[in-house]
């Protein structure tokens, strides 16, 4: 999907306080300068999306081996840019990203809030149900 002006993807990843900015101001939960610079560091795919003031307003990462197994993760809009095409339009690049430098068979994985849904199935994500276990554990 292609974002229509003011906005612009952008392939690269935000600065520390622009990822805890879009974090917070998208109802994710606050992490540490500490903690954003190691997500950005240790990103294998990052796109974020500046709007109209030239701010990011929108953002999502792969976390991921390079190989095999790779996580969408941190996929977040500010409330007055949603329902723009932001999130497709990461998610998208991501995906293209994952498809055109990982190896064919990829599994990619992530965790669906239920406002996401809705996007992450268009684009052919399934729930896997009973047939697996989500499960956490933070430390």
């Amino acid at each position: 999907m292609s974002l229509r002006s003011p906005y612009q993807l952008v392939t690269a990843a935000p600065s520390v306080d622009d990822y805890i900015r879009l974090r917070i101001g998208s109802g994710l939960s606050l992490r540490t300068p500490e903690q954003a610079a190691a997500a950005i560091a240790g990103s294998w795919s990052f796109r974020y999306v500046v709007g109209p003031g030239g701010e990011p307003v929108g953002m999502g990462r792969v976390i991921g081996d390079g190989g095999w197994y790779f996580l969408i993760a941190d996929m977040a809009t500010l409330p007055d840019h949603q329902r723009r095409g932001i999130g497709a339009a990461v998610l998208d690049g991501l995906l293209d990203d994952i498809r055109t430098r990982a190896p064919r068979g990829a599994y990619v994985s992530l965790t669906a809030d239920p406002p996401g849904r809705r996007l992450y199935e268009s684009r052919g994500f399934t729930d896997l149900g009973a047939a697996a276990d989500a499960m956490l554990l933070y430390t």
